[in-house]
């Protein structure tokens, strides 16, 4: 999408910023280079090779909101592992807690008295009393899926357009121009999406309503607000409409809050008032131990454990994994929800997001640049858009990424690390006001050059 930018402008001034990342990541490169004789792209994983530089900065260590490159560079984090960090990176009471349990055994098949104290205060933050663990959020959302077919016998489910739950092969699914099918860079999908899940718009009551007429729909598994797209709220009145009309239809409703838990201690379920019959989350819950759990009503639960017993075993039916609920992942966890992520965490998280959009706002008001910024909890983004978008094709046919690009490797080059993918920043507890304040120079300064 074309936007009121100079693009000759833009493309000198790529070309500046490239150039200078060239000259300050000499050891990064020979990694990289190196790495390709063993790691497909050179990388972990495919996506770390789409940072906005010609190949990505390796990390030497990381402490609290920020981390130090193997050149010797410092950076405010800003990114946090896109949520896995929200913490900040190594707080000393879960690295306590990690090491203290390390020594005591990390994995046995057995539950721990950690496991009871963590399933308690989840319930105490977000409302649902009966809850599961496993170790990421696609686990959660895969074995809720499983749970909602297995006790309603219904085959689909629903999803919003450009949602975002990890890489549940249900959830790879798009509109384009109002007919479902596979999202574009969906890797051997197993089977046409369509025959599992139907799609509809976010914030689209009237879509909604029609797609779970049929009484098919097992669940629709839900953020409470598009993240992964930028950030979408929702219209007033939407969660409202779409509580009513899956307890109308016989659906479940899952709130997946992977991502929005930078709303408050209980996500947005708990700032928000909703109230659905699954709940999952991941990422940030043990101070980036791989953890997640997931959440579930009481009627759920004795549907659930009635069906659970029914059946011959439950060691091979696709709801489960060794590592699963493990000793480490449950020490982390009770850790970092009783010492990290806190109330009075979040209150000072929260204050630093409204801090951080604050500054944005100033410098597009000062520059007349038609973009806008909007925010959830402690995380913040602007969009290259006037008017925020109300859905997800709405936020995608937004997207500009050599703009993007752009902004994100001036950032960079000067020592500040976004989310990638997106325009997006993220506080922790170990973040600053003048963490906040150095993003705002710097992006009055990038304004003011594209301004020109």
């Amino acid at each position: 999408m074309t936007h009121d930018i100079d693009r000759t402008r833009l493309h000198d001034l790529m070309r500046r910023e490239l150039d200078r990342f060239e000259q300050d990541h000499p050891r990064s490169r020979e990694l990289f280079e190196g790495a390709k004789a063993n790691l497909l792209a050179g990388v972990p994983m495919p996506w770390m090779s789409e940072w906005a530089g010609p190949y990505p900065v390796f990390v030497a260590e990381a402490r609290g909101a920020r981390f130090t490159d193997v050149d010797g560079r410092e950076y405010v984090d800003l990114c946090l592992g896109d949520t896995g960090s929200m913490t900040g990176h190594g707080p000393k009471e879960a690295v306590d807690a990690i090491a203290e349990q390390a020594a005591r055994g990390i994995t046995l098949m057995l539950p721990t008295e950690d496991a009871a104290w963590v399933g308690a205060e989840m319930q105490r933050r977000f409302g649902l009393p009966f809850w599961q663990f496993c170790l990421t959020a696609t686990d959660a959302n895969r074995f809720t899926i499983r749970l909602a077919r297995a006790i309603t016998g219904r085959p689909k489910i629903l999803v919003f357009n450009y949602c975002y739950h990890g890489s549940v092969d249900e959830t790879i699914v798009t509109l384009e121009d109002g007919v479902a099918g596979p999202r574009l860079g969906n890797v051997g999908a197993p089977v046409d999406p369509t025959e599992t899940t139907r799609v509809v718009e976010f914030n689209d009551v009237g879509a909604l309503e029609a797609a779970l007429a049929s009484e098919d729909v097992a669940c629709v598994l839900a953020e409470p607000a598009l993240t992964n797209i930028g950030i979408v709220l929702p219209d007033p009145g939407f969660h409202d409409a779409l509580r009513t009309l899956t307890r109308e239809h016989g659906t479940y409703l899952v709130i997946d809050e992977t991502h929005t838990i930078c709303a408050g201690p209980g996500g947005a379920t708990r700032a928000w008032g909703l109230d659905p019959d699954f709940l999952t989350v991941g990422k940030p819950l043990a101070s980036g131990v791989p953890a997640a759990c997931y959440g579930m009503s009481a009627e759920v639960a004795e549907r659930t454990d009635a069906f659970m017993r029914s059946l011959p075993t439950t060691d091979v039916g696709g709801i489960g994994g060794t590592l699963s609920g493990n000793a480490l992942s449950l020490a982390a966890m009770r850790s970092t929800l009783e010492h990290v992520l806190t109330e009075s965490a979040f209150e000072r998280m929260i204050a630093l997001g409204e801090r951080w959009a604050d500054g944005v706002s100033a410098a597009i008001g000062e520059h007349d640049l038609p973009w806008e910024v909007q925010r959830i909890g402690c995380r913040a983004e602007y969009w290259f858009t006037p008017t925020p978008p109300r859905t997800g094709g709405d936020a995608a046919a937004a997207d500009d990424h050599e703009l993007a690009r752009f902004t994100h490797l001036y950032a960079l080059n000067r020592g500040i690390l976004l989310t990638p993918f997106h325009n997006m920043a993220l506080m922790s507890p170990a973040t600053t006001e003048a963490d906040v304040d150095a993003h705002s120079t710097v992006f009055a300064e990038m304004a003011a050059e594209l301004a020109g």
